[in-house]
């Protein structure tokens, strides 16, 4: 999918995904309860994690200092009444301890990480574009290059061969390096969605000749 946004008359950004706005209200309520699933899923993990890094830590022989008796008292708190003891009990039971937090650290990854891809290309008429992908994970940020307008050379559309197809991909020549810059490597949207960022992308990043 393809979203064009033009803030000001000399910057567009171009956003293409892999994943459709919502559009009814059901779409929207589902889109919301996956997200509260996955936060409480994320904090039930976090409680575990924490319950075993108790257990692994006795706490010491000597008694604690004044300072830290409040954070001696919460870890020894949550070693006598370790959260969900059901499932913890039966965990220990049937699992090592290396296993239980390699397996919650597998979890969590399922857990964060996106089902869909989002990529962008922010074009400012007289600074340069600036390309975005998005990263596989919420655990952490997407990837972003900018380009200044003195180091682009020209924009253009290329084919190559990807497997037994002919896809079409949107490049960016830079002086001084020798492979061309690919925007949306990752999606690779339509030869028709390409010409139309590409001819915006020239129109908003040049000045027209008078």
């Amino acid at each position: 999918m393809l979203s064009i946004k033009r803030p000001t008359p000399t910057t567009v950004l171009y956003t293409v995904s892999t994943r459709d706005p919502p559009q009814t209200l059901v779409a929207r309520t589902s889109t919301r309860l996956i997200q509260l699933a996955r936060l409480l899923a994320s904090i039930a993990l976090a409680i575990l994690l924490l319950h075993e890094t108790c257990l692994a830590f006795p706490p010491p022989t000597t008694p604690p200092s004044p300072t830290a008796h409040g954070l001696a008292s919460t870890i020894q708190a949550l070693r006598l009444t370790p959260p969900l003891p059901s499932l913890t009990h039966l965990l220990a039971a049937h699992t090592t301890r290396l296993w239980r937090v390699l397996t919650s650290l597998g979890l969590a990854y399922l857990i964060n990480r996106k089902t869909h891809t989002t990529e962008s290309l922010l074009v400012i008429r007289g600074l340069g574009v600036q390309t975005s992908t998005s990263s596989p994970s919420y655990l952490w940020t997407s990837s972003t290059r900018f380009i200044p307008t003195s180091s682009i050379q020209d924009v253009f559309i290329h084919e190559a061969f990807k497997g037994f197809e002919c896809r079409f991909y949107l490049c960016i020549v830079v002086e001084g390096e020798g492979e061309v810059v690919v925007v949306f490597p990752t999606i690779l949207p339509r030869r028709s969605a390409l010409e139309q960022i590409w001819r915006g992308t020239r129109a908003c990043l040049y000045e027209p000749k008078t």
